[in-house]
């Protein structure tokens, strides 16, 4: 939960930063994006000389985000950072965004974010943990600003939206999410353009990985956990990149019976580390809670790390800690 009181130290800091420096986490996904670009629509609605940045290594994007405008996107710091009011979006903690020039800047650090586990490292801190999504919270603070929702505002907003929504399927949409979409649409933001964009279309490299994925299914303890583990071999034979793996663990959490559905992938080019994504079916397990066990962090039903646990170790830890909640 937040207070009123956050909320308008937030927009104060806003409207009294002449300069600021946007970014988000690294591996953005969409809420990231969507909340990304905008905060920037709204600062440029109101005159503010900001700019987005993302590491060059973050690009190319996902497929499924490649039709959004981020060519104004900055990878190095401006020389005037620490004249700047930097602003943390869909961040929660420092080291999801692993810049030292952000940490030894001295600049003043305002954190926008949704995630319960959120470290409150900004100077002013916005974490409003019963939000649907970071881009919820943008929408409220471009009402209070005053700023008109244009089109591209609305649809940045809207994919943020639906992204961290699962389409309007988790247990995080709530009544103030269909509300925020109803205005969102009546703003101009074409639902059907939007999916299409991001869930329609996609290259067929993604497809040959989904099957080799769903080739490997585990199910442990009775199917509580149902995982399934991409090789750099699997990447290599599909011609996919990581990016393409967006989306896979989700089949895994439709299995009947599951409790946490998994997905376990070796990094390319890093031989000894592997990112492990979760997801919960229900509130019976807090997949955050492991998340963090292993350095990471996220939701309640979403999260992930990154770990060098050998595989047969890394799976029965993660049993361990599935059974432990239960």
């Amino acid at each position: 939960m937040t207070t009123a009181t956050e909320q308008e130290q937030v927009i104060g800091e806003l409207r009294a930063a002449p300069k600021v420096f946007l970014t988000t986490h690294e591996n953005p996904d969409g809420d990231a994006l969507g909340s990304l670009r905008a905060m920037q629509l709204v600062l440029e609605a109101l005159g503010k000389d900001s700019v987005m940045y993302m590491g060059a290594d973050q690009f190319p994007l996902p497929h499924e985000y490649r039709h959004m405008r981020f060519d104004d996107v900055v990878h190095d710091p401006p020389p005037d950072l620490e004249e700047r009011l930097v602003v943390f979006l869909d961040c929660g903690n420092m080291d999801r965004m692993p810049v030292e020039f952000l940490k030894s800047s001295g600049a003043r650090i305002v954190n926008i974010d949704h995630h319960h586990d959120n470290t409150r490292f900004g100077d002013v801190n916005l974490v409003v943990s019963d939000a649907s999504c970071t881009a919820e919270i943008v929408y409220r603070l471009a009402r209070e600003l005053g700023v008109e929702l244009s089109r591209p505002i609305a649809e940045a907003l809207y994919i943020g939206l639906v992204t961290d929504t699962g389409k309007f399927m988790f247990e995080n949409t709530t009544p103030a999410a269909h509300e925020m979409a109803a205005a969102l649409i009546a703003a101009g933001v074409q639902p059907a353009q939007v999916h299409q964009h991001l869930y329609e279309g996609l290259p067929f490299s993604r497809v040959q990985l989904l099957a080799r994925a769903l080739a490997s299914v585990q199910r442990f303890d009775d199917g509580a956990l149902t995982l399934t583990h991409l090789t750099r071999d699997d990447f290599a034979h599909s011609d996919a990149d990581e990016s393409d793996s967006e989306g896979i663990v989700d089949h895994m959490r439709q299995v009947e019976g599951t409790l946490v559905a998994c997905l376990i992938r070796d990094l390319i080019g890093d031989e000894s580390r592997r990112k492990v994504s979760l997801r919960a079916t229900d509130g019976r397990v807090d997949v955050s809670r492991i998340a963090r066990g292993f350095g990471g962090g996220g939701h309640r039903q979403a999260a992930g790390f990154t770990t060098d646990m050998q595989l047969p170790d890394l799976i029965e830890r993660l049993r361990r800690e599935v059974s432990s909640q239960l």
